[in-house]
């Protein structure tokens, strides 16, 4: 590891605390219907949505009505895209003619539900697959409404802590108009000028055809690239235009690309535990949640760039420098880019694993297999550290009820956060959500481990199939484990030695991204209708305080604790066991 790398990784953690509270100070303001500075330009629009909507902005939902019109709103907009894949041929905007016989029914229905979930896992090559229409008129939007969906949950929940004595958590239609028309497009519009400067490319031109310096024609795809990656990114989304994702060069051309590219992943959930600290009129419990994920940030981050950078005993037998030299990176450089590194690679697998953002700027499956570890544990962790645009916040959230509960547990008292008690449902709730979740990644790995499902679709025991979709060995369920996990936690990246691209697989991660999302989202909605509800209760000498920095490390002792009971067992025999087979 090398001093540059630690500057690189201090300089973008240091951006991300400088925008936290600014950023977080507007999203309150924004969400709570407070005036801001776009107001004069926004707010006639905003109410000509709400007017053509038949929307009531002074209307607030109680939780069921407003998880109903989430379940409505994400279903018609997952037909839609799914109607739109199947009819891409026939639809403008397709200069390469792609697909000629569009979409076919498992895959439009995985591609659906990836993006509905704000998942973007893409078991298809995008530039070989999908239209311009398909990728700006139902990629893109869906980019914007799933995140702006996840800001709405978010934002709700908050409202049970910061509420009492009331029956409603807001209104789903006009948060969702709220943080698509005031937080993600007027960002999305400036970054997307941002990586046009560095070059990432934004046209409509068809596919260009060049003859190599060997020779050989080369098709060049193209395509409006730069305004899909700063929603991919600023939503936590990941979808990329390019198979390649953010490495490539039209996708991620420059070193200062790549950074402004994680900063973007990390803005809208790092300024979110701000924005939760306002509603709650206690910023000081915002900034615990805060220092909790950069914490769990800066041990995956120390994990992944230390076994990078240590290499493999097969590289050192090898005779490869595995020493960092002011000519070459050293460690394992395997499926990198030498234009990022292994400090810039390691930096963004951690990143966007602990985002719910599948962009991916090296590939995972060809790291080391603890450095390879770190992404996967990230997810399996519930995507809390930092997390999503508004999946960080109410994770993390779910988590401060556990940790409360087991404080009062402890010392043998009702256990109270931010003046609500803690009680049966509450606590029902959240292990209902963490459990379902583990059920899904176990459930749906396991079952396609074992079980021989369909001919060609896994490695026997008698050698590889003639369309084998993953490696052998450790390797090979480390891969599987790595796809159900990253559907289920709705990020989207993947260990790319596995062919996911069959009826089994898009399939049921389409029912494993569904059930990270939804049988999540339900019970917390449910906790946020529960303590709305709830009358305040006053702050006494036996209140448990949760901001400082006892409850940062209880907080991060049951994040880890609770991940790895969970997943031990299945990541001992992927990449534990592989790690001690070198």
């Amino acid at each position: 590891m090398t001093a540059n790398g630690w500057l690189q990784i201090a300089v973008f953690f240091l951006l991300i605390l400088a925008c936290a509270k600014p950023l977080g100070i507007f999203i309150d303001n924004v969400m709570e219907g407070r005036r801001t500075w776009l107001s004069p330009i926004l707010r006639p629009l905003e109410r000509l949505i709400y007017k053509l909507c038949l929307v009531d902005e002074k209307q607030e939902q109680h939780w069921t009505r407003y998880a109903g019109a989430l379940l409505a709103f994400s279903a018609f907009s997952a037909v839609l895209l799914y109607a739109i894949q199947r009819l891409q041929l026939w639809l403008p905007f397709n200069p390469q003619a792609l697909s000629a016989g569009n979409v076919s029914p498992d895959l439009a229905f995985n591609t659906s539900v990836s993006f509905d979930t704000n998942t973007n896992w893409q078991s298809y090559v995008p530039e070989t697959t999908l239209s311009y229409f398909v990728q700006m008129a139902g990629l893109a939007v869906h980019n914007f409404l799933s995140a702006a969906a996840g800001i709405g949950i978010a934002i709700a929940l908050v409202r049970g802590f910061a509420r009492h004595s009331v029956k409603t958590v807001g209104n789903f239609w006009v948060d969702l108009t709220r943080a698509t028309l005031y937080i993600l497009m007027p960002i999305s519009v400036v970054a997307a000028l941002v990586l046009c400067s560095q070059g990432v490319i934004q046209n409509l031109n068809s596919y260009t055809t060049v003859t190599a310096l060997e020779g050989v024609k080369q098709v060049i795809a193209q395509g409006p690239v730069a305004s899909q990656e700063a929603i991919k990114m600023l939503g936590t989304n990941g979808g990329g235009f390019f198979n390649a994702n953010s490495a490539h060069p039209f996708e991620n051309p420059t070193p200062f690309s790549n950074m402004f590219e994680m900063f973007l992943i990390f803005l809208i959930p790092a300024a979110l535990t701000y924005t939760f600290g306002r509603m709650v009129r206690d910023t000081r419990q915002g900034w615990a949640l805060f220092s909790a994920m950069a914490l769990l940030w800066l041990a995956g981050v120390f994990a992944a760039y230390h076994y990078e950078q240590k290499g493999t005993p097969a590289l050192a037998q090898a005779g490869i420098e595995l020493a960092p030299t002011a000519s070459q990176a050293g460690g394992n450089m395997e499926g990198k880019e030498t234009r990022f590194g292994i400090a810039d690679s390691a930096l963004f697998a951690t990143v966007t694993t602990d985002a719910s953002c599948g962009a991916v700027n090296s590939m995972h499956d060809s790291f080391t297999p603890l450095g390879g570890l770190v992404p996967l544990f990230n997810m399996e962790l519930g995507e809390v550290v930092f997390g999503g645009v508004g999946a960080g916040l109410y994770g993390m959230l779910m988590f401060a009820i556990l940790a409360v509960f087991i404080a009062g547990l402890m010392v043998g008292r009702t256990p109270e956060y931010l003046g609500k008690k803690i009680e049966q449902k509450e606590v029902k709730m959240a292990m209902i959500a963490m459990l379902v979740l583990a059920a899904s990644v176990l459930i749906f790995a396991g079952a396609s481990s074992v079980i021989g499902f369909a001919q060609h679709s896994y490695w026997n025991s008698s050698g590889p199939a003639a369309a084998n979709t993953n490696n052998p060995g450790a390797h090979g369920f480390s891969e599987i484990l790595y796809a159900y996990t990253s559907g289920t936690a709705n990020n989207g990246s993947a260990f790319a030695g596995i062919n996911a691209n069959t009826p089994w697989y898009n399939l049921t991660l389409g029912f494993a991204m569904l059930i990270g999302r939804f049988l999540m989202l339900l019970p917390l909605l449910a906790i946020a209708g529960s303590l709305a509800a709830k009358r305040q209760v006053p702050v006494s000498a036996g209140t448990f305080p949760t901001h400082g920095p006892l409850f940062v490390g209880l907080l991060v002792g049951v994040v880890l604790i609770v991940g790895a009971l969970t997943y031990f067992p299945a990541l001992s025999l992927g990449p534990i066991v592989e790690h001690l087979m070198l």
